[in-house]
């Protein structure tokens, strides 16, 4: 399994506008191959950054989700909202909504 834990900064006053680009996208990956879980999150101590925690069943799986025209459209469009990214890869061993 694979799985990333993100951190993005939004341009001042952009976190809103960045987090219905980030949703939409999850909406998008609801049927998304390999996708266990994709998860958007506003941080409660800076009105500027959001997380974004997913995990795959393989780095194939999600390296194959950024070559979709439809996620692609929406990294184009969340891009310019972004001050900072910052992720860390894990390996997720399983928890509630992950498969065994």
């Amino acid at each position: 399994m694979y799985g990333l834990i993100g951190k993005m900064t939004a341009h001042p006053g952009q976190r809103e506008s960045l987090t219905n680009a980030l949703l939409k996208s999850a909406n998008d990956l609801r049927d998304m191959e390999g996708c266990y879980l994709y998860v958007i999150s506003n941080a409660t101590d800076d009105a500027d950054t959001i997380w974004i925690t997913e995990a795959w069943r393989s780095k194939e799986d999600h390296d194959a989700s950024l070559q979709r025209e439809d996620v692609r459209a929406v990294i184009t469009a969340a891009r310019p909202l972004i001050a900072a990214m910052e992720g860390f890869e894990i390996a997720p061993l399983g928890g509630v909504g992950i498969p065994e």
